[in-house]
Formats: structure tokens, sequence, C-alpha cells
């Protein structure tokens, strides 16, 4: 059960990464970066299509940490988890022969370089949903739990539609991963005082034409302690983030303001030879973390580990889920299944860490060859649609596209989305309104016009039509 479309809210504003944390070394948060790195490996077999290896790149700042404790924690993250050959090891870098040091300022001269990975957070959400789904799960999107009861030792739930009639439920075990909305939901809802205190800490992102040409990841130290991040994005352009702060507020109405802007900017600016401008962002986005509160002065070190709170009262269990992160979201959800065993004693064993999602069915070496056939089958598509079709859909892009010429896979909104994937969207990814299609099942808002998104707009509600 959703409130709203599937990652609508933090699940999509993250900084995209699928990471074990650096600087969560710094913290001696061991257990997390070595649960992180192992998952790191797991996802990119699970999600070749939507996972990639990338480096990293962390330029040496001479003012702030100094050099050997950098290349003792880099040691550290080489060898606390598990890394293919598709994720080599820490490398030194000379930044006044290395291409990634001509879009910086000339006093930064050395430079570590690492391995992580990217991921598209929302499609890894939709996904594993529709993973669930072909495994039997029934999938509620924007529809709200609006009371929840015990009788007979069995959950008694009221939903509620977005603008439909009143559903009820039953279930014999109730989890509570509303994320930000956990603590409310408990209060509110299910009438249970919460054992653990969510800290909501804010996020915030922005996505700025392409500010260098390779495509390595920068990871910049800031003079507060932060770090930020400049990742290369969507081909044309880079996106930068993170902030940390703490949030008091309906984590529905949080947004990346002018300040969060200027912060993003002048962070940056720091290490660039151009740093971006307010007037340059193209879009920016913010979320709203939910940590579990473990007594840090500030939002950046309090832990991003995960917690599992499971309470019997009443005789129908509830297992709360607080903080993580999403690269370790499969763990923690095989951990959840673990703490309600007894309540399933016919469940079997965990199987998650070798399945894969979606259009994951496709070695990523095999990836180019897909295209390569896709743009001989289609010679009248454009190659840049086909390369994002396959990345966004790996071994489905075929079925996406369908057999017929481009005029039948119409109407066109734009060179970049036709009605053929909008249709795919809706009918197996929940999608329902042009902002699911465009920031979430894909970026492409950063490309169509107004006009363009308004016909998409109106092409779906047309879809979304009773009898149609």
């Amino acid at each position: 059960v959703e409130q709203g479309d599937l990652a609508g809210a933090t699940s999509s504003a993250s900084t995209k990464l699928i990471h074990g944390g650096l600087r969560y070394l710094e913290q001696y948060a061991f257990r997390l970066v070595r649960e992180a790195l192992t998952e790191r490996a797991v996802l990119l077999a699970a999600l070749p299509h939507i996972a990639w290896p990338m480096r990293f790149v962390l330029p040496h700042h001479a003012g702030l940490r100094p050099w050997w404790m950098l290349r003792a924690g880099l040691f550290l993250y080489d060898h606390l988890g598990r890394r293919s050959g598709a994720l080599p090891g820490t490398a030194t870098l000379d930044l006044t022969r290395d291409p990634a040091g001509l879009p910086l300022r000339p006093e930064f001269r050395r430079a570590f370089e690492y391995s992580d990975a990217w991921v598209d957070d929302a499609r890894l959400v939709v996904l594993a949903a529709r993973d669930a789904a072909a495994r039997g799960a029934a999938i509620r999107t924007r529809t709200r739990c609006v009371s929840a009861r015990v009788a007979d030792g069995m959950w008694q739930l009221a939903l509620a539609p977005a603008g439909g009639p009143g559903e009820t439920a039953t279930a014999r075990v109730l989890v509570n991963a509303a994320g930000p909305w956990s603590g409310s939901l408990l209060d509110g809802v299910l009438h249970r005082p919460p054992r653990a205190v969510v800290r909501l800490v804010k996020g915030a992102h922005i996505v700025v034409p392409r500010l260098f040409q390779h495509d390595r990841c920068y990871i910049f130290q800031n003079k507060d302690g932060r770090i930020c991040f400049a990742i290369p994005y969507e081909g044309d352009f880079t996106l930068i983030g993170t902030t940390d702060e703490d949030y008091r507020g309906d984590p529905a109405k949080v947004v990346c303001t002018e300040g969060d802007v200027a912060y993003l900017c002048a962070a940056v600016g720091e290490y660039l030879r151009d740093p971006p401008k307010p007037a340059d962002v193209v879009w920016r986005y913010a979320g709203v973390r939910p940590l579990h509160q473990d007594g840090s002065a500030s939002a950046q070190e309090t832990s991003r580990d995960y917690v599992l709170e499971l309470d019997h009262a009443d005789g129908a269990p509830l297992l709360s889920v607080y903080g993580g992160k999403i690269t370790t979201f499969r763990r923690l959800a095989e951990h959840a299944m673990e703490r309600l065993g007894g309540e399933f004693p016919g469940l079997g064993r965990a199987w998650t860490a070798s399945a894969p999602l979606p259009g994951g069915q496709i070695a990523r070496a095999a990836l180019p060859a897909l295209q390569a056939r896709l743009a001989a089958a289609h010679p009248d598509l454009d190659a840049a649609l086909i390369a994002r079709l396959v990345r966004a859909y790996g071994s489905d892009a075929p079925a996406v596209l369908g057999d017929g010429p481009a005029e039948a896979m119409g109407p066109w909104f734009g060179p970049h989305l036709c009605a053929c994937e909008v249709a795919w969207m809706m009918a197996r990814e929940w999608a329902m309104t042009a902002e699911d299609v465009l920031w979430r099942r894909s970026k492409l808002g950063l490309r169509l016009t107004p006009d363009q998104q308004a016909a998409l707009a109106a092409w779906m509600a047309g879809r979304n039509t009773p009898g149609r």
C-alpha cells in the first residue's frame, strides 16, 4: 500500500549511488560499510541495465583530511567488501596530467580514484514492485491506509484509493515501511507509540548542464565536514548533491530552496575552475531521509544503518522499519523476513541475492549487442533513444518497442518518447500521470518542452478515462 506513486518521495530523491559510504568509516560503521559493499556487488549483478560501475575522483584538499587518512580509509574500503573485475581498486592520480584535473582549480594537484556504482533509483523501486507482482503480490499505489485495528489476531485495514471507493484488507502481519511517515503512521493510524525515534534529514540536489566531459564522478570534501558529489547525469547534465540538515515539517512539502542551491554551487565551486551558478540549474529536488536517531550531534553524523522493531501487542505482529539506505534495501528486506520467520513456519530460504530484477536477465557485456540488434531492427529510430531504452528496460527493451515502424509507435511526444513506451509504463509499471513518466520512470522531463509535456499529460488522461 503506497500513498502516492512508487518512489514518489525519498526513494527517487537520492544521489543515485550504490556505495558503501566511504565517509561512514570515520564513524567506525564497519559493519554497515561491509554490508553495503557486499550489496553493491549483488545489485550490479541483479541490475545490469540500470546499475553501472563508476569511478570516483577524490581530490586532496590540503586544509581538510590529510593524505594519509584518505589513503588508509580507501585501503579499508577496498578490502571490506567484495569487488569484481569491473570494480578496480584505488589508484592515485596526478591531476596535472590526468584529464580529471582539467575541470579543477590548479591548486588541486593530486587525488585518489576508487570504485563505486550508480543506479536509477526510481526504476529500481518500480522493478522491485514488478518482480513482487509477478510472484503474487498485490501492489496498491495512490492508496492510503486510513485505519488499522486488530480483531481475532488479524489486522483489519481500511484503505482509501485516490478517486475510488474504499477497500478493506486483512493481514496476519503488518510492516510499517513508511519512511518519513513511519512515526505518524504509528501514532495516527496504528495507535501504537513508537519505541524508536526517527530523525528526519533533508537532502537536496541540483542538476546543471554538463560540467566536464569525462565519465567519472567527483567527491568533494567541504569545510563544514560534509561531502558533495558531482556526477555525470543523463548524458548532457551533471547532478550535484547532497545537503545534510535536520528537517522539521511535512515530508510531502520538502523542497530544494534557493539557499540549498547556493550552498551546492558554492561547495563544488571550491574545486571547479568554472563553477555552476544558481541560474544554471535546470532541475532541483529534495527528499527526507528517515534516519534512526542515535544521539549524534549533527545530521551528517547520524548513522545510515537500519533498525527493525517487532511489536506483538494485541496478538498481531507489527514490524516497523527505521533508517536504511538504498544500497542495503535488499538486505534490509531479507533481515525483515528473518525477523518474521516465526510467523511463517513454511517460509523457505532467502533467495533474492541471486535473482535478477525485470530486465536484468542479460549480462552487462551483452547490452551493447542488444542495442545494436534493436538499431538494426529499427533503423528509423534515433540511436540515443534506443540506447536509453536498453539502459531503462534491459532485456525487456524489444518488448517495449514492438515490431512496427516508428509511425506505428506514436503519437510521439518529441524525439525521445513514444506512446508505445508510455503504454508499457501504464500497463506494467503503475504510471498514471505525466510526472510519473517524466521524473520517475524516466528523466525525460529534462528534455521535453512544456508543450510536449502537456500533450503527454492529455494523452495519458484519455487513456485513464474509464472504459478506455
